[in-house]
């Protein structure tokens, strides 16, 4: 009776550590990418991470594999909190300083490119899971030299576009208006996207020719935005959670920002611990109870 008491208690405990562990939240989280004009990251994944067309996909997945192209809206640091120059170094930009997509941070010229002109500009990003923040995108200086890594000091600081995200999104994407500076040649559109209901950040590099089009020229193709299609086609191979961020596991009517709930459903996973750890404790007091009733 002692040995069956003793497993009943290691069972509960071993039940109530299971619930806390399934409901701990996750630390991988990752959740758009900007396709008008086409990131990098987005571009190379539309081409085909098993058959890349373009040189400069090709050599991506041949130094890091197809799975950052799977995990296409990843770049990311969970826990940004708008210290973006602080851990992200130059050089590194476009990265995020990520080993992972480390790819994306290579200073050529043949990375595929959206054709664009100065004036008004409607940018599109694809998101897989929205969030309240700010999206603020800027512009590489005049003269900036793309065969040199993309440093903080190439930005012009005054940002081509600025704009407030919520917890909605139209058919999956956020459009937006900006308006593009006077430049010439090969340039970068940077992407900060400083989410307002958590500290994580999201980052991306849009390559963009002004004065012609990108496709047949030596400064690469014409980038691509990959197809609906293909995004729910690819979807099983992604490692992207949403979990863990802010609420995203909750329909948005229960979020913290609607509801003023936890953000955060560590709460729920201690008290559902306690509450297993209860019952535990008093099935052995039974237990025990009906042991001396037995004797």
């Amino acid at each position: 009776m002692a040995s069956y008491r003793r497993t009943s208690a290691v069972a509960a405990a071993t039940l109530s550590a299971a619930a806390l562990v399934a409901l701990t939240p996750t630390t991988a989280g990752a959740h758009g990418a900007v396709f008008n004009p086409v990131s990098r990251v987005a571009a190379c994944y539309a081409e085909g991470p098993e058959t890349p067309k373009s040189q400069v996909c090709k050599d991506l997945v041949a130094d890091s594999g197809t799975q950052p192209l799977y995990d296409w809206n990843e770049v990311n640091i969970a826990n940004a909190d708008g210290q973006h120059q602080a851990l992200i170094p130059d050089g590194k930009l476009c990265s995020a300083n990520r080993a992972k997509y480390r790819a994306l941070d290579w200073a050529r010229t043949d990375w595929p490119a959206t054709a664009v002109a100065a004036g008004s500009f409607d940018f599109k990003v694809r998101v897989t899971a929205p969030h309240s923040g700010t999206m603020t995108v800027y512009i590489t200086k005049p003269g900036f030299d793309p065969t040199q890594p993309l440093k903080w000091s190439d930005l012009d600081a005054t940002p081509v576009a600025v704009h407030t995200t919520t917890r909605t999104s139209t058919d999956g994407y956020y459009n937006f208006t900006g308006n593009l500076p006077a430049r010439t040649g090969r340039h970068i559109v940077y992407k900060v996207w400083q989410r307002s209901d958590s500290p994580e950040a999201f980052y991306s590099c849009s390559d963009v020719t002004f004065g012609g089009t990108a496709a047949g020229t030596a400064t690469g193709a014409q980038a691509t935005a990959p197809t609906e299609a293909k995004i729910s086609a690819d979807a099983e191979l992604s490692t992207v959670s949403h979990a863990g961020h802010g609420g995203d596991e909750q329909a948005p009517a229960l979020s913290a920002e609607a509801s003023g709930t936890p953000s955060s459903p560590l709460p729920l996973a201690l008290a559902g611990a306690g509450a297993l750890a209860a019952f535990a404790a008093g099935s052995l007091l039974l237990g025990r109870r009906r042991d001396s009733s037995a004797s």
